[in-house]
This record gives C-alpha cells, structure tokens and sequence, in this order.
C-alpha cells in the first residue's frame, strides 16, 4: 500500500480499537453496579481519602483505604500503575468532575493514588469509589505518529513500506561487553551495528534477547549514539533500565514513578530533577505564587458586575488616578486594582518556575547516555524535541504496529527484538485484528524481507530439553538448543532430600483427562463466555499441594489456563501466598522452576476455542524451567493436528499418563 493508505488503514484500526477499549469500559461502568465492579475486581467501595503531601517527584499522593478500620481490601485487578478514577457516593463516575490519578502504592489494607494536579477537596473524605479506567493518551499519540509518518523523507517512508530494501554496512570485529554472549547473539549484535536502516532480533524463549539489546545498547554508547530504548510494558522497560544501571550506562527512565520498580525510581527523570539547581528554584517560585495566591482572597475579584466592560489596563490606570467611573467607586477600583497586581506576579512566579523546570527536564534528557521509556511514553510531550541515533525495541512483537511507530520515529534508526512465534499484540476490537491491528511492525518486516534482517538466537537458558523439545521442532525448527548447565535440570537438583517419585522427577508430563467422567467436562457459568473444569482444577489443586508439601516455595510454582474461569476456580480453591495463578496472557515473558497448565476444553463436538491460536499453546509450554504438567482431554484436543503432534511427543518419551 502507499502512504496515504497505510495512514489511513492504521488510523480507522487505532480508533476502531480506541472506541472498543472506551466502550466497553464505559458499559461495564454504566451495565454494573458498584458492588458487581468490585466483586470482579474493577473497583474498591466506601473508601475514605487522606492526604500524603508530594512525593513521586512532586506529585499529589493520597492514601484510600476503607472506611471501617481494620478492613483489608478484597482480590482486585488494580494494581500499582493503574489509572484510576475517584468518585464519591450518588454521583455517576464518569461525570467530568471527578479526577483520574495513577496508583503509586497497594497492600492489602490500601492504595496510595498519585494525582499530577491537586484533586478536588471531596477525595479526602469519606463513601468514595475508585474505579479502574481507560487511558486514552496512548491512542492520541498513536495517531500523532501515524500523522509524523507522513512528513518522513520519501527514501524512510519507502524503506518502511517495503518499496525498497534495507542497506547495511560493514563491521569490523569489535570487543564485546559480555564476553559471555554465545555465538548467535554475537551475529545478532554485529549484524545490528551494521544496519543502514532497521534490524531484528528474533529470541525464541529463554534465549537472552533483553540480554542481547543491552550489548547493543552499550556498543552504541561507546561510539557516542543517542539512544532510546523502549518496550511495549513497564516491567521490560525496568529490566532494561536494571541491566544497563548495573553496567554503569547514564540510563534515564521516563514515565510517571509509579509504574516504576521502588529500586529503579532513583533513575527516574522526576527523581533525578529534583536534584537540580533550576528546579529546585522553580519550586520556591511556585511556593511564593500560591502563598500569594491564598492572601487574594481578601481582594475585590474584577468579575464583570464590577468590572463592567473594562479592560485589566483601564481599571489600573483609573485606579491609580483615584477617579470614579461607570457608578464603580474609586476604593472598589483600587481592590480590583490589587488584585490584578498580585494576578500578574502570579502569572508572572509560574510562568518562570515553568521556563526553569523545563531547562532542569531538557538538561537531564540531553545529557544522558541512554533514555528509557515505554513506546507510548516515547510519544510524550517531555520528549516531544529529543531526537536520536537508534530506538532500540524490547518485546516488539507485542505492539501494535502503531504502537512501535511512536517510538521508531523518534531515531534513525531501529533495532527490534521479539519472538512472532509468542502471542501478538491484545486487541479487543475484532475488525481491527482482522484489519492487521493484532500483527506487529516486526512481524510485517519480516515477512517482506526475511532472513536478511533477522537472527534468531539459538541457545535456549531455560529450559531442560525434554521441555523444549516440542515447541522447537513444532515453532523453531529445530534449530534451538538446550544450554549444557540446564538440558538435564530436574527437581532432584532443588529438592535432593525429597521422596520424589520417577514420575514427578521427569521434566515433562502430559495427564489426559479422556474419558475420566462428567466432572471432567467444560462448563459454563451462567452470563460469562469463559470456561471452567472442576475435574481438572481439583488436579492442578492435588499436584500443587503435593510439590509445596515436598518443599517447592510457592514461589517456584505457576499455574496457567488460557480461560479467566478456571484461573478464577483454581483461585478459590488453592489459596497460597506467593503462588501464581494466571491466565497464559498474563505469563508471556515469565518463567518458573515448575508450571501447570489446564486446556479446560473437554466436550463431544472437539470444539477448542481460541486454543486453537497455537502462539498461546507456546507460550503456556515454554514457561517451565525444571517441571512441566500438562492437563487436558486428549479426544477433545486432538481434533487440531498440533494439539495431537504434543500428545503424541509426550508418549514417545514416556511422559504420558492417563488419570
């Protein structure tokens, strides 16, 4: 497609998928009450607001907890970097008053929400709700890089296109950082130095691509590149600040402190300009304009009944003449008079506090090595005039092509890591996943120009071998290897004094559930489109409690079903500190010593669902470091020739077992 397609293909999915996200957000709002939100863990009730003073780099925190004493807060999806809404009792959330704030803080008894502005006096009473929302700042700069890609150069816009290739240049050999990088990532990171235009990484599971992006990084700031590294989630924007902070790197990370780890905030912008000479003036400047503010209140405010069409100059220069005009007296002139004086000092102490507080942000971004942020915090007005050399992309194919846009355009050039083979982008709206929404700019590269910008790293860290041996030849072909120091790890290595049985030694394990009754047979609960299986979480619960009981923390142990349902069931009846219960969306990118899987789907059509997206059957089975049960109805899932092929595989290695 041309540009004005592409921009235009991409703009009707962003907002088609913008209007889904609010939609449904709004209707739950509307469709739910209050209670029903904060059993599904979208809300907290009868909360009471305090104040907590600045912090998070000057910003407005407030403490809610709830209003009875003691209480601890109910399992809730909210978590700390959440946007959040505030509202207070008989007033419909969404209405325009009511303030938006980002979770700083949650344990059980509290949440502590950040707000960038002072909120309305009403969060620090009491009978408030807080309710998770949307953020649409992410859709708006979506489309501001989409409208940026149309003023690029032709020769950038072709190359993105696909109308013409990629140019690459030679590389000498260089030292590298990590002398530890194995052979394909060593290829990786001098085929990235060589890159005229972009490059990708491709990193199967466990094989060290954020690994790999930290050499590139630190191979480029060696040869003085501006650089920003991004990723799709704050979690991989951590681990890349983490790694490269260790390395010495001047690392800065952009985005509000709240979503940053409590050990990393000491790298963040609004941390580290609170040390600076001009901010630190541009906020005693800001002290003495409130305080100014606060003694206006004894002023005559020029409203219009006294003003009475005269402008701000005419009513000082009366007033200064002492005369009386239009039936205003000349006493009522002189109050106005004051207070458009200390109106102008006012304006006059924040619009310099703004002008140093941006020199301290700009001297801190200019002069650091390498910028962290996510791909949309890379569209932010902070960053709005910082340009650089390469845009390096952790987890690339877990964006939305105009997600990665936002932070591609900001360099010259891009490197990208990801693995096409792991679940894609999340998108709600159905047309827009359809209309290519759901496939990654990395994905989209690659198909048009193969191997030639790729390398896929080959030496896996994770897993033992019998793990890894099914997704490789069913995803990898074949071509991954099992590190030495783990092909053979088992949980003999962390439990050597345990009675553990050959069974539960063995690294794999696929349980079938055929055949094993009506307790083992999907389910639906009334009003949900989610499924469950009691039968098969009544194992999970068994073989879970079974591995704590042989001296597994629960830690060490995830338990992963594609359906909300049966993470829900599976929650009510395995209530352990520290042990993960999630769904596969909610794993990509983890790893555990041992993990658990429940397909659920077991019914006499064969009907599979979204098992059938295979990217979500890899992950789930490349989770495991040491220990991997499977549980699942094999006459249900072997109508999908892959779910057949894994079957088979587990009987070839004797790691079949039927209940």
């Amino acid at each position: 497609m041309n540009e004005n397609e592409y921009v235009r293909h991409f703009t009707e999915l962003v907002e088609l998928e913008r209007e889904e996200q609010m939609r449904q957000h709004e209707e739950e709002m509307r469709r739910l009450s209050g209670r029903e939100r904060e059993e599904k863990g979208r809300a907290f009730l009868k909360m009471r607001g305090k104040s907590q003073d600045l912090g998070l780099g000057g910003k407005h925190l407030v403490r809610f907890r709830k209003q009875n004493a003691g209480l601890t807060l109910p399992d809730s999806e909210i978590e700390v970097g959440d946007l959040v809404l505030v509202s207070k009792s008989g007033t419909a959330p969404w209405d325009d008053d009511n303030p938006t704030g980002t979770v700083a803080e949650k344990t059980s008894y509290f949440i502590t929400v950040a707000f960038d502005d002072a909120p309305p006096g009403f969060v620090y009473r009491k009978d408030l709700r807080i309710d998770l929302f949307v953020n649409d700042v992410t859709f708006q700069r979506m489309i501001e890089a989409l409208t940026k890609f149309k003023r690029l150069p032709r020769w950038r816009k072709d190359k993105l296109l696909g109308n013409t290739p990629p140019e690459f240049t030679k590389i000498k050999e260089i030292e590298f950082c990590n002398k530890d990088l194995n052979e394909s990532q060593q290829e990786a990171v001098l085929r990235c130095l060589a890159a005229r235009d972009f490059f990708l990484i491709h990193g199967p599971p466990g094989t060290g691509k954020t690994i790999t992006c930290v050499e590139i990084v630190v191979q480029l700031v060696k040869r003085e590149y501006r650089i920003l590294a991004a990723a799709d989630s704050n979690v991989a924007v951590d681990n890349l600040v983490e790694r490269l902070d260790k390395l010495g790197v001047e690392v800065v990370r952009i985005g509000h402190p709240a979503r940053v780890i409590p050990s990393l905030r000491r790298r963040s912008l609004d941390y580290l300009v609170q040390e600076d000479p001009d901010y630190i003036k541009a906020q005693e400047l800001r002290a003495r304009a409130y305080e100014l503010k606060e003694s206006m209140k004894s002023f005559i405010v020029p409203e219009m009944r006294w003003r009475r069409g005269l402008s701000d100059e005419t009513i000082m220069q009366l007033a200064r003449e002492g005369r009386t005009v239009r039936g205003i007296p000349a006493e009522k002139l002189k109050g106005m008079r004051k207070w458009l004086t200390v109106k102008q000092k006012i304006d006059k102490l924040f619009g310099t506090a703004r002008e140093l507080e941006e020199s301290a942000i700009n001297r801190i971004i200019r002069t650091a090595e390498v910028i962290c942020a996510t791909n949309s915090t890379a569209g932010s007005e902070i960053l709005k005039s910082a340009k650089f050399d390469f845009a390096v992309i952790d987890e690339a194919t877990q964006s939305t092509e105009p997600s990665s846009l936002i932070a591609v355009l900001k360099a010259k050039r891009f490197i990208m890591a990801g693995d096409h083979k792991q679940l894609p982008p999340t998108v709600l709206n159905e047309e827009a996943a359809r209309g290519s929404l759901s496939r990654s700019l990395f994905e989209r590269l690659l198909q048009l120009h193969g191997d030639r910008i790729r390398v896929m790293l080959e030496v896996q860290y994770r897993m033992n071998e019998e793990i890894v041996a099914f997704p490789n030849n069913e995803f990898y072909e074949g071509k991954l290897q099992a590190y030495e120091q783990v092909k053979r790890q088992n949980l003999m290595d962390i439990l050597p004094e345990s009675e553990l049985t050959d069974e539960e030694v063995k690294p794999f394990l696929f349980i079938d559930t055929r055949g094993s009754g009506d307790e083992f047979k999907e389910r639906a609960r009334r009003g949900s489109t989610s499924k469950e299986n009691v039968g098969e979480a009544k194992l999970v619960k068994g073989i879970a409690e079974r591995l704590l009981s042989l001296g597994i923390a629960p830690e060490e142990i995830a338990i992963i079903s594609p359906y909300d349902d049966q993470v829900g069931l599976i929650r009510t009846m395995l209530r352990v500190d520290g042990l993960e219960i999630k769904t596969v969306d909610g794993f990509q990118g983890r790893e555990k010593e041992v993990v658990i899987v429940s397909f659920v789907r077991s019914n006499k059509s064969g009907e599979i669902g979204f098992l059938r997206d295979l990217r979500r059957l890899n992950v789930s089975i490349t989770r495991a470091k040491r220990k991997l049960v499977l549980i699942g109805d094999s006459t249900t899932l072997e109508n999908n020739r892959c779910y057949k092929r894994l079957i088979e595989s587990a009987k070839e290695r004797g790691a079949y077992k039927k209940t």
